[in-house]
C-alpha cells in the first residue's frame, strides 16, 4: 500500500459498528442517499466522516474527475486495446456522435422487432438466444427480472457449450415457431458459434424452410455474420466501443426488447441514463457509485477482505449475483495498472452471493460466526412482485433487515461461546421502490459506474479482459495438436476422457 492517501485512511480510527449510531445520532442521514427509485444505506459499514474525507482525497489524487469526463467524452480510456468505453452512449449520455449512432441502431432494432411482431418472419412464439458471458448474462437478468408471466415470447438463453443446455432449451420449442438470436461481438466466439451451428441443424432436421432466415445476428462484426450466412436485413450491429459485459443496452438486449416490449426496454435505458447523469454531474461527496466504491476499497485494500457477498431479497433479482460476478471480477480482476506496473495491493474481491431467504439457511452461518470477515450487500424492493398474501413480502423484508442488524449488533453469550455472535460485521442495503424497468436500469448502471470508480481508485483498466484468453488458446491448441507438450496431468486427463 504505497499510496499516501490510503496509508492515511488505514491510520484512522475504525469505529465499532455496535455503537456507531450512539456515537453519532446523525449517522443515518450522513450515510444514506436516495437517487431516483433507489435508496442506498451505508450506515452499517465502517465508513466515517474522516474515512470519507480520506477517500475523497484519494479520488482527487487518482484524477477521478478527469477519468469520469473521459469516459463520457468517448476518449480511448481502454488504453490496452486503444478503444473508448461507450456503453453510456447507448443510453443517450456521452459523445454526441456516438449517441446519434446508438439511436440509429436502436431504431433499426425497433423496426426489426415491429416486423417480427407483424409476423414478417412467420408466426414466432419462441426465442432462442445464444451467447456467452455478457452476451447472455445481461439479457437473462433483464428478462428474468421483468418478464415473469407477462413476457410476450417464450425465451430460452443458452450460453454453455455443453450440448445438454441447448438440448434442454430446444426440447420445449416448436422449430417452426422459433426465432434464433446469435449474440457475439466478434461473431467468432467458439462456444457461441458451435451452439448456433447446432441450432441451425435442429431447424434443418425439422424441415424448416430457409433456416438462416430465422436467425438474427447481434454483433459488432456484421461482415462475419454475413459470411456465416445471415442476411444483412437480419443483422443488428452495435459499436465496437461497447464491451461485452456492458452491452445489454445495445442490440444484445434484443431478446429483452422483443419479449418485454419496446416501451419496457426504453424505460430500462432511461433509468440507466438517469444514473449516468447522477454519476457524471454529482460532486464526489454526493456521488452514489463513488461512495460505494469507497466502501469497497476500504474493505478490500485497508481491511484485507477477499470476498464481497451480495444477496437479493427478491426472487426477481435472483440472477443479479451472477451478473455482477462477471461485471466486477472480469473488469477489475487485474494485477497491473494502466501503464503495466504491478498494482500495489489487492484489486477486485471475489463477488459471490445468492437469494434471500434461501441463503440464510445455507451460507449465513459463516457470515455471522465464521472467522472470515465478509462485507455483505442486501438488495430488496419495497413493492412485491406477486399478488399473494402480503405476509410473504413482509416476511421477506423483515428477514432482510434483521440480517443486517444482526451482523452489526451480534450477541454475547458468556455461558456458551457456540451461541455467541461477534457482530461488528458490515453490510450495505440498496432498496428499490419496485423492480421496474427504470429502477433496474438505474441499478445496473449504478453497478457499472461503481466498478469503473473502483478501477480509477486503483489505477487499472476495467475494460479489457485478457485473462480469459489463455485457456481458450490452450483449448484450441489441444484441438489442433493433441496433448503434445503438455504436463503429465493434462495429458492423462485428455487421454482418459477424450481418447486422444
Amino acid at each position: 500500500m504505497s499510496s499516501p492517501a490510503l496509508k492515511a485512511i488505514a491510520a484512522l480510527a475504525r469505529p465499532e459498528l455496535k455503537s456507531v449510531f450512539t456515537a453519532d445520532p446523525n449517522r443515518l442521514s450522513k450515510f444514506t442517499m436516495t437517487q431516483g427509485p433507489l435508496r442506498f444505506d451505508w450506515s452499517k459499514t465502517h465508513l466515517t466522516s474522516d474515512i470519507l474525507d480520506g477517500f475523497l482525497k484519494l479520488a482527487g489524487d487518482m484524477d477521478f474527475a478527469k477519468w469520469r469526463d473521459a469516459l463520457f467524452a468517448g476518449e480511448p480510456i481502454n488504453n490496452s486495446e486503444g478503444r473508448a468505453a461507450e456503453h453510456p452512449a447507448e443510453r443517450g449520455e456521452g459523445n454526441a456522435q456516438s449517441v446519434s449512432r446508438a439511436k440509429m441502431l436502436h431504431a433499426r432494432m425497433r423496426a426489426l422487432i415491429d416486423a417480427i411482431e407483424g409476423e414478417a418472419l412467420g408466426s414466432i412464439r419462441h426465442i432462442l438466444h445464444i451467447g456467452i458471458g455478457g452476451s447472455a448474462l445481461g439479457p437473462d437478468l433483464i428478462i428474468d427480472a421483468l418478464g415473469g408471466d407477462g413476457a410476450r415470447y417464450d425465451v430460452a438463453i443458452v450460453s454453455n457449450v455443453d450440448g445438454t443446455a441447448l438440448e434442454r432449451a430446444i426440447s420445449r420449442f416448436d422449430p417452426e415457431a422459433t426465432l434464433i438470436a446469435v449474440a457475439s461481438k466478434t461473431f467468432t466466439t467458439t462456444e457461441t458459434m458451435l451452439n448456433a451451428a447446432s441450432a441451425i441443424n435442429w431447424l434443418v432436421e425439422a424441415g424448416v424452410d430457409d433456416p438462416y432466415g430465422k436467425v438474427i445476428a447481434l454483433t459488432a462484426n456484421p461482415e462475419k455474420a454475413i459470411e456465416w450466412g445471415i442476411d444483412e436485413t437480419r443483422i443488428l450491429p452495435f459499436s465496437e466501443t461497447v464491451g461485452g459485459r456492458y452491452s445489454l443496452w445495445s442490440s444484445i438486449g434484443f431478446p429483452a426488447a422483443l419479449a418485454l416490449g419496446w416501451d419496457a426496454f426504453e424505460s430500462l435505458l432511461e433509468g440507466a441514463a438517469a444514473m449516468d447523469r447522477h454519476f457524471r454531474l454529482s460532486a464526489p461527496a454526493q456521488n452514489a457509485p463513488l461512495i460505494a466504491a469507497f466502501v469497497d476499497q476500504y474493505y478490500t485494500r485497508v481491511m484485507g477482505c477477499q470476498t464481497r457477498a451480495l444477496f437479493a431479497y427478491d426472487e426477481r433479482l435472483r440472477l443479479l449475483p451472477s451478473y455482477l460476478q462477471q461485471l466486477e471480477m472480469e473488469s477489475n480482476g487485474k494485477s497491473v495498472t494502466r501503464d503495466g506496473q504491478p498494482v500495489d495491493g489487492p484489486t477486485a474481491p471475489i463477488t459471490w452471493g445468492g437469494v434471500g431467504t434461501d441463503a440464510q439457511h445455507a451460507v449465513f452461518q459463516l457470515l455471522h460466526q465464521g472467522t472470515i470477515l465478509t462485507p455483505v450487500e442486501f438488495v430488496a424492493s419495497i413493492e412485491p412482485g406477486h399478488a399473494l398474501d402480503p405476509a410473504h413480502h413482509r416476511a421477506l423484508l423483515v428477514n432482510c433487515f434483521a440480517q443486517g442488524a444482526a451482523l452489526m449488533r451480534g450477541k454475547d453469550n458468556a455461558d456458551d461461546p457456540a451461541r455467541a455472535y461477534p457482530g461488528n460485521r458490515p453490510s450495505t442495503t440498496i432498496l428499490l421502490d419496485d423492480v421496474t424497468p427504470d429502477a433496474l436500469g438505474a441499478l445496473i448502471a449504478f453497478y457499472e459506474h461503481r466498478t469503473f470508480a473502483n478501477a480509477v481508485l486503483m489505477g487499472i483498466n476495467p475494460f479489457d479482459q485478457f485473462g480469459v484468453e489463455l485457456g481458450k488458446e490452450i483449448a484450441k491448441s489441444i484441438e489442433a495438436e493433441g496433448t503434445k507438450g503438455f504436463d503429465p496431468s493434462t495429458m492423462a486427463l485428455i487421454d482418459l476422457a477424450l481418447g486422444a
